[in-house]
């Protein structure tokens, strides 16, 4: 009989399971997931972030934007995508312009640095440059300091420019073993690589049209000629060697502990006593001869 109420009781979890659309062999057992829609779980790792949406409106501004942070989950299904993010500071985004215009003649474009700060949602400093009535914020390299005119410019000259650091132009227009970072994929689409703290680029050779750039995986770039970069290396170059000092700083900087890992003070593996390892006698040691044996056999 208990055999016989088991199946029934499978065979009904089965059609229950069919009805809801949960897929998969069902063996007995209470079902946890019929409440769950079925759908697909994304991976991390696509380019795709899971810490935070950043609310942008429609035309560029300075002004602070709201964020809303994601806690490393996909912001459709709610599921855990990205372990280790959660809590933290609330801060707010700068919205960083990527793409350094500048005329396609001599001379380039001149801004001024204004001001140098900190952003909480990046790991390098921005710099707010302006020009006439137009303000924007920028990565700001090592050196860079309020006062300062950075150009601009996608002229490429028939001799290679001598530029200063936090100007911007095309990597054929630079001169072989420049550093440089925030450099374009394609011309005109705005920086794609070398953006973190303290990392730079070094152009080695240049082939035909294209310029060859040590990136800092130490791999080497071929790109386009006319793809922009920043001359100069990012700024706040001790982040990398600066140390958090705290859990709790672990968790302002929204870092949520790792489960499962090994964990010295959860008692789980318990206090390791072994019995004393058994006691050696040192002794000198003699040799002895070889035993004589006596028989009576004749």
């Amino acid at each position: 009989m208990l055999a016989l109420a088991r199946a029934a009781i499978s065979s009904s979890a089965g059609v229950a399971a069919r009805l809801c659309g949960v897929t998969g062999a069902i063996s007995g057992g209470p079902i946890r997931s019929l409440h769950v829609p079925n759908v697909e779980k994304p991976k991390p790792g696509t380019g795709k972030s899971y810490r935070r949406i950043v609310h942008k409106p429609k035309k560029y501004t300075i002004e602070p934007l709201n964020v809303t942070n994601l806690a490393g989950r996909d912001p459709v299904t709610g599921r855990i995508v990205a372990k280790g993010i959660g809590g933290g500071i609330k801060q707010k985004y700068h919205w960083v312009q990527f793409r350094r215009n500048g005329p396609m003649v001599d001379p380039p474009m001149e801004e001024k640095i204004i001001q140098i700060m900190d952003d909480g949602c990046r790991t390098a400093k921005i710099a707010l440059v302006g020009t006439g009535d137009v303000l924007k914020y920028i990565i700001a390299t090592e050196n860079m300091k309020a006062g300062d005119i950075i150009r601009s410019s996608r002229y490429i000259p028939r001799i290679p420019v001598r530029p200063n650091e936090g100007d911007a132009y095309p990597l054929g227009a630079l001169p072989v073993g420049t550093i440089i970072s925030c450099v374009e994929k394609f011309p005109g689409n705005g920086a794609s690589y070398i953006h973190a703290a303290g990392t730079f680029g070094t152009i080695l050779r240049k082939s035909e049209d294209k310029v060859v750039v040590k990136m800092p995986s130490k791999r080497d770039f071929a790109f386009d000629e006319k793809c922009v970069a920043v001359v100069g290396r990012i700024s706040n170059v001790e982040h990398s060697s600066t140390p958090i000092g705290s859990a709790q700083r672990n968790r302002w900087l929204g870092n949520r502990p790792r489960s499962g890992l090994w964990q010295r003070k959860t008692g789980k593996h318990g206090r390791k006593i072994r019995p004393p390892k058994k006691l050696q006698v040192i002794e000198r040691q003699t040799k002895k001869g070889n035993p004589i044996n006596l028989t009576m056999y004749v």
